[in-house]
């Protein structure tokens, strides 16, 4: 079922570990269960975390992509619980940048992000960052939920 109760920023920065100017997301606009699209503004703020050298490289599109990952967890959490579970993002693929820079993009970005697979600790979700009904950046990234039953030496 399509969920379009939106969320705004105070929500996210509420449901995510990102805080300050580091939670990049302006508002959830939908969200089922196998997915979410989210709004930002953030890429032209001249004090985005994320710039260097004045520009905000489009690679940067793959944090706004996990923190909608972040988010989509945040919703699907159960009522009684006090918080969503921590996931890792362990691996990004297939990712495709359209585009060089994303501080020069005037459009809001439309991040949206779609459950690919899932079992009870790992999750592996296509995203793609929009803005003006042109794609971006694209890709796949595999989070898991609990990372200490990982094999040990996964990690490190």
């Amino acid at each position: 079922m399509l969920n379009t109760g939106t969320r705004d920023h105070a929500w996210i920065a509420a449901h995510i570990p990102h805080q300050g100017s580091m939670c990049l997301l302006h508002s959830v606009l939908r969200w089922d269960g196998l997915s979410l699209q989210c709004a930002a503004i953030s890429h032209r703020a001249a004090d985005n975390p994320l710039r260097a050298n004045g520009q905000l490289a489009a690679v940067c599109g793959i944090e706004y992509a996990a923190q909608a990952m972040a988010v989509h967890g945040a919703l699907l959490a159960p009522s009684d619980q006090t918080c969503a579970r921590v996931g890792y993002l362990v691996s990004i693929r297939g990712t495709t940048l359209h585009v060089g820079r994303l501080d020069d993009i005037a459009e809001d970005l439309l991040v949206e992000a779609r459950c690919i697979s899932a079992s009870d600790n790992n999750i592996l979700y296509a995203f793609h960052v929009s803005a003006g009904g042109r794609v971006l950046l694209d890709g796949r990234a595999a989070v898991v939920l609990d990372a200490t039953l990982l094999s040990p030496g996964v990690l490190s």
